[in-house]
């Protein structure tokens, strides 16, 4: 359980963070921060591995889950933009 609340707050940081970074109208309250963050974490695990950085068992660094929340808001907006 206390695995899981600390999965959900760096989630929520990671998320915070990236929205910081990138500012715009985007839909979505804490929970979407969240799940920003928490997805941005699998995405920069994804392309940690590989470019290298790393193993087959390691979880993104705080670094690498910022940049997939980016990457993840980057495109969610490209796709919004859109349809639109």
């Amino acid at each position: 359980m206390l695995s899981l609340l600390g999965t959900a707050v760096f989630g929520l940081i990671v998320g915070a963070l990236a929205k910081l970074v990138m500012p715009g109208r985007d839909p979505g309250g804490i929970l979407v921060t969240m799940l920003l963050g928490m997805a941005g974490s699998i995405v920069g695990g994804f392309i940690g591995r590989f470019l290298g950085m790393y193993g087959a068992g390691d979880s993104a660094g705080f670094i690498m889950s910022t940049f997939g929340a980016i990457a993840i808001l980057t495109a969610s907006r490209m796709i919004t933009r859109r349809h639109a």
